[in-house]
């Protein structure tokens, strides 16, 4: 197995990784803190927020965002255009789709959670609070699911077509 190789292989593990967050967010998270109650489902997504910034997560979220574009430099350097050009879609998918929706719309609103004092609130401030954060951020992470699924199917495809098939 080659550098060029391995580092593709890398990038496959670390997007699938992000997709596999993201699934199961879609899948259960989202579904079963919708069904608690508004204290309940600020103090979790609070939670969540909190733990998520961790060197695993980071080392894979932002390891995604630069082993793609090594990998599509390494392949375009050995001349394996087709799996250049779909991984440099997915780069782009993922730089923009993914990491860009994280951190100007998925964050920013995390951001505002974390202000948001629980404990000194009344039950209408926290319906409201809910109603600001929890649609925009499934939205957002709906669109970002989407996103880093497309990036994943595309460095699979990169995988299996290695060498130049226009010629």
């Amino acid at each position: 197995m080659t550098t060029s190789d391995t580092i593709l292989l890398l990038t496959a593990t670390s997007t699938a990784l992000i997709a596999g967050l993201f699934y199961g967010f879609s899948c259960a998270v989202n579904p079963g803190l919708g069904k608690l109650s508004d204290k309940g489902y600020l103090a979790a997504m609070q939670s969540i927020n909190r733990e998520i910034q961790n060197l695993l997560f980071l080392a894979s979220f932002m390891g995604t965002l630069l082993l793609l574009p090594l990998s599509t430099w390494l392949q375009y350097r050995a001349g394996a255009m087709y799996s250049f050009w779909t991984l440099l879609a997915a780069t782009f998918i993922y730089a923009i789709g993914v990491f860009g929706l994280t951190m100007f719309g998925n964050v920013p609103l995390n951001q505002m959670l974390v202000k948001f004092n629980l404990s000194a609130a009344s039950a209408e401030d926290m319906a409201r609070q809910r109603e600001r954060f929890e649609k925009p951020w499934n939205r957002l992470h709906r669109l970002r699911s989407i996103a880093v699924v497309a990036s994943v199917i595309m460095v699979i495809i990169a995988c299996l077509c290695k060498t130049d098939i226009s010629g």
